[in-house]
């Protein structure tokens, strides 16, 4: 499975148009239909949706989506009435391990429908939208894989990195000598530890929907502190 990023796709657009007239799914052409921002569209013009997975492991080929959590947003206002959050059948067995980070049981999905149920829900919601997660291999990769298993075909479709964003913004922070000297760690870029450093509020982790609202306040204030809303979306884009 690749992993694409801007690197790879140079014109978002057009190659959305281009994965419109490849894809056999109706929903998945529907989808690639609506397109995206052009490249130099203003990040104050974007109408963003952030989206949070929660999954019974890390490994994308292996294991299951079991929840989703999406927002729709601008750098203006998060639209929490307009939330969205999942529950899902998952194709393998919830572990011990999992449940304790997560907290989802086997009775949280009890009579929980299988994606293919709520493919088009999703898809809608996401079309024509800037995603923005926090860690992108999780929700791109998860959601590839388990449309290849389901449909034959899977997804891609450009999005906001909020870890990687932070990422780079400690990088080109200056380390002190003292730092050298003690050899100090790289500062955290988990999605509470990116927050804290915005002075954002406490949030209990791995809730998909909390996840989400978290993620798209955590670009509010990135873009806020060490952009512009003028900055143009390709700066951003993964």
């Amino acid at each position: 499975m690749r992993n694409f990023s801007n690197q790879d796709v140079l014109n978002w657009k057009a190659f959305l148009q281009i994965k419109a007239q490849e894809s056999k799914d109706r929903r998945l052409t529907n989808f690639y239909n609506s397109g995206t921002y052009h490249e130099e569209v203003k990040v104050k013009d974007i109408e963003f949706v952030a989206l949070d997975f929660e999954t019974t492991g890390l490994d994308a080929n292996k294991n299951s989506i079991i929840s989703i959590g999406l927002v729709p947003f601008t750098l203006q206002r998060i639209a929490c009435r307009k939330a969205k959050h999942w529950f899902l059948t998952p194709k393998d067995k919830l572990k011990e391990d999992s449940i304790i980070i997560h907290g989802i049981t086997h009775s949280d999905l009890k009579g929980a429908p299988g994606l293919l149920r709520i493919l088009e829900q999703l898809l809608d919601e996401l079309a024509g939208k800037i995603v923005v997660v926090h860690y992108r291999r999780i929700e791109r990769d998860f959601f590839d894989s388990a449309l290849r298993n389901l449909i034959n075909e899977g997804i891609v479709f450009p999005v906001v990195d909020t870890m990687q964003i932070e990422a780079n913004i400690q990088q080109a922070k200056p380390r002190s000598i003292i730092d050298w000297f003690k050899n100090t760690r790289p500062a955290s870029i988990r999605l509470a530890n990116s927050r804290a450093r915005y002075n954002l509020p406490t949030y209990p982790p791995h809730d998909a929907l909390t996840d989400a609202i978290a993620t798209a306040e955590l670009l509010q204030a990135q873009i806020q502190h060490h952009y512009s809303p003028d900055t143009p979306i390709k700066q951003l884009l993964r």
